[in-house]
């Protein structure tokens, strides 16, 4: 089969890719084989190929948004079989022994693996993927829509429970790509109003078409003081900002698994009246799930950027540089 590997990690301008002929991949007990239909484009596959998180397998294949069809079955496997439809996403194994798996908090787990880290993605034809953590998917949802769903949706989804916003509550959102843009219609659903901080022009017409309330340039100051804020650009300068925009006692949860240094805050302006920070840390299996079902109850509006599989370099370079207005896709076939 044809995948991606990351051979070099480095900018995307060095070409830290390469597009090879590797063997398909067999099942293990416990595993499914996955025909990949579809891979989205996640920042954080911009953070593996580049080197901003360390390498924890070398030559590894990129993605974690997985669209596919089982195409084999590993020994042991119950509940699925050739011909399902199935997500791969971020979290890939827990070990469900440790205090974490058992509170409930398995995405806290010391001994948690990674799609697209640890193990090699979607960036391929095929992939496998332990059939426990294998995705149910909602219907009335086309498989480039899918995608995003995997891990800018749930990802996404879980920081808009980590930043708290209460019922009716006024929510910020700094960055507006391929996960703020599903999550600003979650909390609107919800009954928040939505205000949006981002350098891109295309991205802030896009959010006034989702419903938010407002969009401004990503340093500048909402209208109205905020509830809760959510900060998915991974931009450390922008914390102090975020924090000064919240009310007392507002939460800000840093949506990213990557984040450039932050700045001194003066603790009057940016910490005092009980604001808080959180950071966010992927999401559990039982949150995926929930995030799911809602998006079949409730039809989310996917904007994506359809690159074929062989262009991945160009995704992550268009990603980059923040050319791409909604999520991009790989599309395989």
């Amino acid at each position: 089969m044809r995948a991606w590997r990351v051979v070099r990690p480095g900018p995307v301008a060095s070409n830290p890719l390469d597009w090879a002929e590797v063997p398909v991949p067999r099942p293990a007990a416990g595993e499914v084989l996955v025909e990949v239909l579809v891979c989205g484009v996640c920042r954080t596959d911009l953070h593996v190929t580049e080197g901003d998180l360390p390498v924890h397998r070398a030559g590894v294949t990129p993605g974690h948004e997985v669209v596919g069809e089982v195409a084999a079955v590993g020994a042991g496997v119950s509940g699925l079989a050739v011909g399902d439809r199935v997500g791969i996403a971020w979290l890939r194994e827990t070990c469900g022994r440790c205090r974490y798996c058992l509170r409930g908090r398995e995405n806290l787990c010391p001994a948690s693996r990674y799609t697209g880290w640890d193990e090699d993605g979607g960036y391929a034809e095929f992939a496998v993927v332990p059939a426990a953590y294998a995705l149910p998917l909602p219907e009335g949802y086309t498989d480039d829509e899918l995608a995003p769903l995997l891990c800018a949706g749930l990802i996404g989804y879980h920081a808009l429970k980590r930043a708290e916003v209460p019922e009716g509550g006024r929510l910020g959102i700094y960055g507006f790509g391929g996960s703020a843009h599903l999550t600003a219609q979650v909390a609107i659903a919800r009954g928040a109003t939505v205000h949006v901080m981002t350098r891109s022009e295309e991205a802030r017409k896009l959010a006034l078409e989702l419903g938010a309330a407002s969009a401004v340039a990503a340093a500048e100051a909402p209208p109205e003081p905020l509830d809760s804020a959510i900060l998915f650009a991974p931009a450390g300068d922008l914390v102090p900002p975020a924090l000064e925009a919240l009310e007392r006692g507002g939460t800000l949860a840093i949506a990213g698994i990557h984040l450039s240094d932050i700045p001194s805050l003066d603790y009057q302006r940016h910490l005092f009246q009980e604001r808080q920070v959180r950071s966010v840390t992927a999401n559990t299996r039982a949150e995926a799930r929930e995030f799911l079902a809602f998006a079949g109850e409730h039809h989310l509006e996917v904007s994506t950027v359809r690159y074929p599989l062989d262009r991945a370099d160009r995704a992550l370079t268009d990603l980059a540089a923040d050319r791409v207005n909604g999520a991009a896709v790989l599309r395989v076939s």
